[in-house]
């Protein structure tokens, strides 16, 4: 036998560590491969964290509650030999302890002092910002049921009671200056707006949007962002798309939407570039051998998440289409897991949900390039025919891509950008899946 330790794993390309919200194994217990030993939080994700080797418990090194840094040891356990366990640690310390130190300073404090309310219960990070968001001060949240584990405060926990808070709301913000001064003036600079002069207010980011905002700046410090354009005529899969749909709906039991369609272009175009499909370690190149095609999400408090499709390129427009929808509707129910948002290669991102025609992504590091689809609108086009030009209403779509231009130019970052442009007006309309 020997002790192995179990770390923490790695969460996202932005997630520098994660809450402990209950273990499900005790000193002492045996465990076997797989096996769940705790659940843990992210202001993204909440998930179990399975065990990579079996063996027993011998000691936990943090207690519910406790904020830990991705990569850290968190239980010893004594394993039957095996080297399951080394890869999981070689993949996770190195990359996150660089960058441990300094975003330890800004992510740190928040969930230390606000996590724990009163007593022992617990509150999820995400429960905590929909908290901050709708103004409900941390007395208020201790007053709701909860229908979780150990009476814990879900998601549905909090939104059913913001539907009827009406008066409650009323009667909290009177009675908390006087009762719970204490508690308030904890979570007053994530729950209060400061007004200023001219009727401004000053509201502190909450801990996922800095984590964003330092991810964000980083990437523009990081890469040297260039963005090509180029304009899609969609009409060929937009008219293949309504003709398919019922059938497909009736034999599938869901619904087929661009993105699939948008997820298989870019692999075969990045089966025909690869200079796309890498990343940069200082002077240092990294192809991937792997595709894995990252969707940006919408999460139910405003932020996006981007979940991985491993192996995009061996998929299928029939598997593509269960793992866009499986992803999204578990992104919208924060029931992702934490290796589903990780290991990404290239990035997509609809601008066009939101109405936008065009756009230009920040790059999701340490990726090379984001994709980024507008808005399909139906629009006058001069076609070329054996007869002359003539114009025609066409569905049109704008594609945007910043790229690192480190290493990749001009001339292969337009390259790749029209290839996926021609895979898509290219589109097989008489295709059958």
């Amino acid at each position: 036998m020997s002790q192995k330790e179990l770390i923490m794993p790695k969460l996202g390309e932005s997630i520098m560590e994660a809450t402990i919200l209950k273990w499900l194994k005790k000193e002492g217990d045996k465990v076997e491969l797989d096996e769940a030993v705790l659940e843990i939080a992210t202001d993204k994700v909440d998930s179990e964290v399975p065990t990579p080797f079996a063996g027993t418990i011998t000691k936990i090194l943090f207690k519910e509650g406790d904020v830990v840094q991705i990569g850290k040891a968190i239980a010893i356990i004594d394993g039957e030999g095996g080297s399951s366990v080394q890869p999981v640690v070689e993949k996770v310390v190195p990359q996150e302890v660089k960058t441990e130190a300094p975003k330890q300073v800004v992510v740190e404090k928040a969930p230390e002092t606000t996590f724990v309310a009163g007593g022992d219960r617990f509150y999820s990070p995400l429960v905590l910002n929909i908290a901050r968001e709708e103004g409900i001060s941390m007395s208020e949240l201790e007053r709701i049921p909860g229908t979780g584990k150990d009476d814990r405060v879900t998601k549905s926990d909090i939104l059913a009671y913001l539907q009827n808070r009406g008066a409650v709301t009323t009667q909290a913000k009177v009675e908390t200056p006087q009762v719970q001064a204490p508690v308030v003036e904890k979570v007053t600079p994530v729950v209060q707006t400061a007004s200023v002069s001219g009727g401004n207010e000053i509201v502190e980011m909450d801990r996922m949007r800095k984590l964003i905002a330092d991810h964000m700046v980083m990437s523009k410090k990081t890469s040297p962002h260039v963005t090509s354009y180029v304009e899609v005529d969609m009409t060929p899969i937009v008219e293949w798309r309504n003709r398919i749909k019922p059938k497909f709906e009736k034999r599938e039991g869901q619904k087929i939407t661009f993105t699939p369609i948008f997820i298989e272009a870019i692999a075969k175009a990045i089966k025909d570039f690869p200079g796309i499909n890498i990343s940069v370690d200082g002077y240092n190149i990294i192809n991937k051998k792997d595709i894995n095609i990252g969707m940006a999400a919408a999460l139910p408090t405003g932020n996006l998440i981007v979940p991985v499709i491993k192996n995009a390129d061996r998929m299928n427009l029939v598997g593509l289409t269960a793992a866009v929808n499986d992803f999204a509707n578990r992104a919208r129910n924060n029931k992702l897991k934490p290796d589903e948002i990780q290991d990404g290669t290239f990035t997509l991102t609809n601008v066009g949900s939101f109405g936008s025609l065009m756009g230009t992504p920040i790059i999701n590091q340490p990726q090379v390039a984001i994709l980024a689809v507008g808005a399909i609108k139906k629009k006058p086009v001069v076609l070329e025919t054996e007869f002359g030009d003539v114009i025609a209403i066409r569905h049109m779509m704008f594609m945007s891509m910043s790229y690192d231009h480190r290493v990749v130019d001009g001339m292969l970052g337009g390259s790749f950008l029209k290839r996926v442009a021609d895979y898509l007006e290219g589109f097989d309309t008489e295709r059958e899946i």
